[in-house]
């Protein structure tokens, strides 16, 4: 690996970067928080070659997510699954648009 390549990850949204430690403090929350996230299955965090996790970009912003409904007072395991489908609503969305990019416009009214 050139550190070419090692400049490369820092821009990867998925590229575990961050340990338990800097993620919890860049939440500005616990480490049993990102631990309870992880036990909900929310994110699963990659380990280190030595076993501590770490986390990604993207992992922390739907951590983010999670903690913001937390804070408002959704218990932890709903505030996991509404995230999850916060998150496929959003994936079903940009498909649907895809979608119609591809067929192009349709008329509503030739069918009725």
């Amino acid at each position: 690996m050139t550190a070419d390549d090692s400049f490369d990850q820092l821009d990867d949204d998925d590229y575990p970067a961050y340990t338990m430690g800097r993620a919890a403090v860049l939440l500005g929350t616990t480490q049993a928080f990102l631990r309870a996230v992880g036990e909900a299955r929310l994110i699963t965090p990659l380990r280190s070659p030595g076993g501590h996790r770490r986390y990604s970009r993207y992992q922390l912003r739907i951590a983010a997510r999670a903690r913001e409904l937390v804070d408002g007072g959704t218990p932890i395991e709903a505030a996991c699954r509404i995230v999850v489908l916060e998150d496929q609503i959003e994936e079903a969305r940009q498909l649907n648009a895809a979608y119609r990019r591809e067929t192009g416009p349709s008329d509503s009214t030739a069918a009725a």
